[in-house]
């Protein structure tokens, strides 16, 4: 019998930008509070499966960006930077003083953003999945991206059976095999392909977050918080080598290294990712002592 999805302690929508932004909150605010940041096709109901890994020691934040979820699905230009300030709205919302942040893929952009204008909110920042430089080869994964998507529904369908193929180790593949891949890309397939100006819109955000890279440096460099970074060995959307060049950037930061994980860590090695995640946030500091040894890459 499947046991009935977490029901939050609060939950709601605030309003900045005259749109709809959703959040759900499990707990009772007497603990810290993590929030888990939403990768590009994902939605809070996606991580329903896992907050039983974190719920025994923290509070836990969700929310959707614009074009997921039950938040509004304007057909205008989105903001990274502003998707990072909902985060600190709703903490006033709910009246949070500071949280662990825990941003992969995509939300690792919103998780960066967050700590640029907000750090002094944080008691940590753990990241996956994410670059803070301008590399050609994400830049061109970027623009394949956005003409599968505009050109419609059939290339879109083809568009994920190529990103599923990407985003996971070789270990993941093998153990859930093909066939138990279809039923994830059918639903990330059904969700938007009536929707596909939200993926679009979220893609095109990138562009303001990467342009302004170079100006925006110096406070990147100013935050101080501590910062994990925990990518997959076998990542193949984001090379190790760029998420690498984080550490340059983070003065107060750390490499953990996945073994046998790709791009969604925390999916294919739950059983790692997140007592590594709690080691590193009870003990708010990245000298922690980690549950596994770090990976090392051939």
């Amino acid at each position: 019998m499947t046991a009935p999805p977490p029901t939050p302690t609060r939950s709601g929508y605030v309003h900045p930008d005259g749109w709809n932004i959703w959040y759900e909150y499990f707990g009772d605010g007497s603990r810290e509070a993590v929030v888990l940041l939403n990768g590009l096709a994902m939605s809070t109901k996606a991580w329903y499966g896992f907050l039983p890994q974190l719920l025994d020691e923290y509070d836990v934040l969700l929310y959707d960006y614009p074009g997921q979820g039950e938040s509004s699905k304007p057909d205008l230009p989105y903001s990274i930077t502003r998707i990072a300030a909902y985060l600190d709205a709703i903490m006033d919302e709910l009246g949070i003083a500071r949280i662990h942040s825990m941003g992969i893929s995509y939300g690792g952009f919103i998780a960066i953003e967050h700590a640029r204008q907000f750090h002094h909110r944080l008691h940590t920042l753990t990241l996956s999945g994410i670059i803070l430089s301008r590399e050609e080869l994400f830049e061109q994964y970027e623009a394949i991206s956005l003409r599968f998507y505009r050109e419609g529904p059939e290339r879109f369908d083809l568009y994920t059976e190529y990103m599923y193929e990407k985003i996971f180790g070789e270990p993941f593949v093998r153990r859930v095999t093909r066939p138990g891949l279809e039923p994830m890309r059918q639903r990330f397939k059904e969700r938007y392909q009536n929707d596909l100006h939200c993926l679009i819109r979220l893609t095109e955000a990138q562009e303001e977050y990467f342009g302004e890279l170079d100006a925006r440096m110096p406070e990147y460099r100013a935050v101080t918080t501590p910062t994990l970074i925990m990518p997959g060995a076998q990542d193949r959307a984001i090379p190790l080598w760029a998420q690498k060049k984080m550490l340059d950037i983070f003065p107060n930061s750390r490499w953990l290294l996945v073994p046998e994980a790709g791009h969604v860590v925390y999916l294919e090695r739950p059983e790692l990712f997140f007592p590594a995640l709690k080691a590193f946030m009870r003990a708010k500091s990245v000298a922690f002592e980690a549950p596994f040894p770090c990976a090392q890459v051939v």
